[in-house]
């Protein structure tokens, strides 16, 4: 290994690739093609004079160099992006809504993310429903939204699909010969409509006990045993339990998460792609 500097071409794709764990994904985000992520990935290591990346046709992973070298790698780039940016006083301003359904309690860890990514980004991040929030996109007061997937839209890029279940306290017990009391969010909340007609095509009688304008507030009123929600596994408070199969529920499906964006700058858009790629790794398979 010589003294030379060393590529950042090259360094950031490595940590595309760690980032998204795989090279057709870090090519995507990063505008090229797999064969030239391929490419710089080799110089560097040989630069280096280790692997980085331990590849099989089945996973990408990093290797115990890799892993050392990973944490050094974003600091070298987040150390050159700071002396662009000492050039000049102009913050880049990145709107973005996140669905209450998707923005959970890694919401702190997606937002360092993004500044590591780029700390001289102004950052604006709303939280409202899937529906409200493409509405906004669509009207252009936001440069990216996170949602689940509206029915009648087909554009947007798949983030990851998130298993849901049928959630209560673990001391709630339903009561004979009386509807099924559901604690939802409020209309257009994709994810009470979806809820609420499964349950009418199961013949399931059942009757709305709590409306809370966010997850966290559905998720209180389950704790407090007001009755049953439709959530994802992530969001769960401690001490929820699944009670689907007990009673006799209809299976809620996996829901997509999409991203919608027309972010162009090329800072920017590196930030949301490491927003996407922490918030995939959040979200259990």
């Amino acid at each position: 290994m010589t003294n030379r500097p060393l590529d950042l071409d090259a360094v950031q794709t490595f940590v595309r690739i760690a980032e998204l764990g795989s090279f057709t994904q870090a090519a995507e985000a990063l505008q090229t093609t797999q064969s030239t992520v391929s490419l710089k990935l080799k110089r560097l290591e040989k630069r280096l004079g280790c692997q980085l990346i331990e590849r099989t046709p089945r996973y990408v992973q990093l290797s115990a160099e890799g892993t050392t070298f990973l944490e050094h790698a974003r600091e070298l780039l987040k150390q050159h992006d700071h002396a662009l940016a000492s050039l000049t006083n102009t913050r880049q301003r990145l709107t973005i809504g996140i669905s209450d359904h998707v923005a959970g309690p890694e919401l702190p860890l997606l937002i360092a993310r993004m500044n590591a990514q780029d700390p001289q980004l102004l950052i604006e991040i709303r939280i409202g429903s899937s529906g409200d929030l493409l509405k906004s996109f669509d009207r252009q007061e936001l440069s990216t939204v996170i949602i689940r997937q509206h029915a009648d839209r087909k554009d947007g890029k798949l983030i990851a699909n998130e298993k849901f279940g049928w959630f209560a306290s673990q001391d709630w017990q339903p009561r004979a010969d009386e509807p099924l009391p559901i604690a939802t969010m409020p209309e257009p909340c994709g994810v009470r409509i979806m809820a609420g007609k499964l349950l009418d095509d199961a013949d399931i009688p059942w009757t709305e006990v709590f409306v809370g304008g966010g997850v966290t507030a559905v998720s209180a009123a389950v704790m407090a045993g007001l009755g049953v929600a439709a959530l994802a596994r992530r969001m769960l408070p401690i001490g929820a339990v699944d009670v689907g199969e007990r009673l006799a529920l209809p299976a809620l499906p996996s829901l997509p998460i999409m991203l919608h964006t027309r972010v162009k700058a090329p800072k920017s858009k590196d930030a949301i792609t490491a927003l996407s790629a922490a918030l995939k790794s959040a979200v259990p398979a």
